[in-house]
């Protein structure tokens, strides 16, 4: 039987043709994805990454479920405006312990890959509450409730077990430990020598301007106040000549 007799049983019979396409395709995709499971050097690193703090964590739920994300990326791509407008490019490891990650080219709003430290925790308060009162033609919703709305991290441990299953460096002492650091990263005057061991760069203060109660607020601005803070940028820049 010549080739091109062969080539006509599958042009004749759809079945055997919708086959043999799915296997070529699951071949293909095998040989491409398998090899991505057992070679390290396909995973990026850079020096200051760390897992996120249980407060940070918490105010990334805060972020997630409130949608924040459908409206702002964490993806700087590697184009000379965008560089000069929000900063350097984003890496692969900004993102290894974000479940799901927050990457993605729709903007309603800035990209907030490199905003924290850019303003204050006032700022972001009076942000959230009324955007109108910070960016005049703000079309983003009010987040008033989330000054009124206490958080006891009650659960937070538990999200950390399951982000430890998912390949997040979670230590048990850290998930021991995780309802006291909660509690720890707004309180200045407390014994944080510990916290600041495990958690390097984190900043330990009151961010919701009350502290008398620890509040979604408080989660959510610590959580933007370290988005793009961990890894020093300066090497990348001088290697990148991009900025």
């Amino acid at each position: 039987m010549s080739l091109f007799n062969k080539h006509a049983i599958f042009e004749k019979n759809s079945i055997l043709l919708l086959v043999g396409i799915l296997l070529v395709v699951a071949i293909g995709g095998l040989v491409e994805i398998v090899p991505l499971f057992y070679l390290k050097s396909t995973i990026e690193t850079a020096d200051g990454m760390r897992p996120y703090t249980p407060l940070e964590l918490a105010g990334r739920n805060v972020y997630v479920r409130e949608g924040c994300y459908l409206c702002h990326s964490q993806m700087i791509r590697p184009m000379r405006d965008e560089i000069e407008r929000y900063g350097h490019f984003s890496l692969a490891t900004e993102s290894q312990y974000d479940h799901p990650f927050q990457w993605g080219s729709k903007r309603t709003g800035p990209d907030l890959a490199r905003v924290g430290g850019k303003y204050s925790d006032a700022w972001h308060v009076a942000h959230l509450i009324n955007p109108r009162d910070v960016v005049p033609a703000s079309i983003m919703p009010r987040y008033a409730f989330l000054a009124s709305k206490t958080l006891d991290g009650a659960r937070i441990a538990d999200d950390m077990t399951v982000l430890k299953i998912e390949g997040t460096p979670y230590t048990d002492e850290d998930i021991e430990k995780a309802r006291a650091d909660f509690a720890a990263q707004v309180n200045p005057d407390g014994d944080v020598e510990d916290f600041l061991k495990r958690y390097p760069k984190a900043v330990v203060r009151d961010f919701d301007g009350d502290p008398a109660k620890l509040t979604e607020m408080d989660a959510l601005v610590a959580y933007l106040q370290m988005l793009g803070t961990l890894v020093d940028f300066s090497a990348y820049d001088d290697k990148a000549n991009l900025r």
